[in-house]
């Protein structure tokens, strides 16, 4: 499997999500695809046990989309090979009281993985231009100067809010953080699917909430707002992959395998040397573990 997904899937200022395609086929079964998966796994977790001993880059794996995207089980399937003590996942839900009295970037801020780890964010910084659109009074939450009302809330407050953003990911790349964004997209006939599902298997019930068809009931607002982020803040140095996530298995190894395809070109990233000092007696440590009693 040597297609490079890097750049089969990586947005542009000029993604339209409406004619990107929310399914990926392989010419494989779905056997070879879960062996390739498997091999993908194993050595994103001798990267990172390379990115660990080399202390100079974090990973911060952002994955956003819509409810039932399969974002839960991809982290779970992607990273289950890694050291656990190496990988920190985030869930943001609905800010805290605590956290309401910080600027919205703050628990993101301080989520950050420190060098040497993998972060994951399941839902991101982005839902403070996602969510809050879709229901701007959520922004009245933050107490904000010179904002009293949802009337306040103009367009210049958004592009402003999309800058402030911007400005965050480009200082923590250029402090070693290595940043990859997927948003994970599925059609709205899978996620009726998933969500009747839900409903009929009794041992996924409790993932179930009226309020999951009220968001429902806005899907293509959030789509909109989806594509003004794909578009808004695909960088460089910050690129959003589009990954099409009807099926879950391929999802997760194009997740898998772009991870692999990018972190391998971080060619100064490498474990570091042993001092000349210690490399030269390294004959007489050995001696003296083995002529221990």
């Amino acid at each position: 499997m040597k297609e490079d997904l890097s750049q089969k899937f990586m947005a542009t200022e000029n993604t339209q999500l409406c004619s990107t395609e929310t399914i990926f086929s392989l010419p494989y079964s779905e056997k070879k695809i879960e062996k390739e998966l498997e091999k993908l796994r194993k050595e994103l977790a001798k990267l990172q046990d390379t990115i660990y001993a080399h202390d100079k880059y974090s990973v911060l794996v952002c994955l956003q989309g819509m409810d039932t995207s399969g974002k839960d089980s991809l982290i779970r399937e992607v990273f289950k090979d890694m050291n656990a003590r190496g990988v920190v996942v985030h869930s943001f839900k609905t800010p805290t009281s605590f956290e309401l009295g910080h600027d919205y970037l703050w628990r993101h801020y301080i989520a950050l993985p420190e060098r040497g780890k993998f972060g994951v964010f399941n839902r991101t910084h982005y839902e403070n231009v996602l969510v809050t659109r879709v229901h701007p009074n959520y922004i009245l939450n933050e107490n904000l100067p010179g904002i009293n009302s949802e009337a306040d809330i103009t367009d210049a407050f958004w592009e402003k809010r999309f800058d402030q953003i911007n400005q965050f990911e480009k200082h923590i790349t250029e402090n070693g953080i290595i940043i990859f964004k997927f948003f994970l997209h599925i059609s709205k006939e899978t996620q009726r699917e998933r969500l009747l599902r839900r409903l009929e298997e009794k041992k996924h019930q409790w993932k179930f909430s009226p309020a999951d068809l009220k968001e429902r009931n806005q899907w293509d607002l959030y789509q909109t707002y989806y594509q003004e982020i794909l578009n808004k803040s695909a960088m460089p140095h910050a690129p959003w992959y589009i990954i099409p996530s009807d099926d879950k298995l391929t999802a997760r190894y194009a997740v898998a395998k772009i991870l692999f395809e990018v972190l391998v070109t971080y060619r100064d990233i490498k474990e570091p040397e042993l001092e000349t000092a210690t490399l030269q007696n390294i004959e007489l440590y050995k001696k003296i573990l083995r002529e221990e009693k």
